[in-house]
């Protein structure tokens, strides 16, 4: 008769027998394999400064070259006194407001760490939608008699005003 009670540092059960059928090199490999991506991601995630692009900093936008000019025009703009870079570029909804950040943080993490992103930097389509839809959260009371909010083809204040919140 065995006994049923496992032996100490040995998973018991089912997750047992799957170990014990997995060659030792193979659970050293994988362990190895996991230990290496999540050990560069958290490197990477702290030499890019990540945790900063969790706040609304704007200086969190200059952590990439790239970005330096459009800060400066921000920093120079008239926007710099009323708005930072989250009052434009992120939705005012926290789960929308993190779930653009997210992605963008993605998009941008890869794009700028593989080299592929245009010079001069451009907005996205998406992003373009998040930033004239805050254009109308802030200024919906002024420009409402002009914007056209309820027509098919309403006013795009981005089409005449596209640099304002960075000076131009």
């Amino acid at each position: 008769m065995t006994d049923p009670t496992p032996s100490p540092g040995r998973p018991a059960g089912r997750l047992r027998s799957i170990l014990d059928r997995i060659p030792f090199r193979a659970l050293l490999l994988f362990t190895l394999l996991i230990g290496g991506i999540v050990g560069l991601g958290a490197f990477t995630f702290v030499y890019a400064e990540g945790a900063s692009y969790l706040s609304n900093d704007p200086g969190a936008c200059v952590n990439c070259h790239i970005m330096q000019d459009v800060f400066d025009r921000w920093n120079h703009g008239t926007h710099k006194a009323v708005a930072v870079c989250n009052d434009c570029h992120t939705p005012h909804t926290p789960a929308a407001k993190w779930m653009v950040k997210g992605l963008n943080g993605v998009n941008h993490s890869t794009r700028f760490t593989l080299g592929n992103f245009p010079e001069p930097i451009r907005i996205t389509d998406r992003n373009r939608t998040v930033a004239a839809d805050n254009c109308i959260y802030c200024h919906g009371n002024l420009a409402g008699e002009i914007s056209h909010l309820t027509s098919e083809d309403p006013t795009d204040c981005l089409h005449c005003h596209a640099g304002v919140g960075h000076g131009r």
